[in-house]
């Protein structure tokens, strides 16, 4: 039985099939975007439990995407942690003050995976 649905979101494929599989193994369903766009049509039509967000992708980026999600009505409740290669302080404060529940910079765990997924 599936714990819950978690929307995966990665431009390059090797990430997305890593978190995938990580997330798909601790007994979640996995939905995939590989766009900021498609991220915001996902979340809005399978009502993800909890989304990963990438950082960079091209054109809407994961965090053009967060505020979008946070500024609709029905997607504004969904938790958002950012998985990136991102590193910085100011990534890290933006995504604070965009919402997000967790942030994970690459290369990453699937220990570090698994605890965003525990805390939710």
């Amino acid at each position: 039985m599936s714990k819950g649905k978690i929307l995966v979101v990665d431009d390059a494929k090797v990430d997305l099939m890593n978190l995938e599989r990580i997330v798909t193994g601790a007994g979640y369903q996995v939905v995939t975007a590989v766009s900021g766009e498609q991220a915001v049509d996902k979340a809005k039509s399978e009502k993800p439990d909890l989304i990963f967000m990438d950082v960079n992708m091209k054109e809407v980026d994961g965090f053009q995407a967060t505020r979008t999600l946070q500024g609709t009505p029905e997607t504004k409740g969904i938790p958002v942690v950012f998985v990136t290669a991102k590193n910085q302080q100011a990534d890290r404060v933006w995504a604070q003050m965009l919402g997000a529940k967790g942030f994970v910079t690459k290369p990453y765990s699937a220990e570090q995976i698994l605890d965003q997924l525990n805390a939710i």
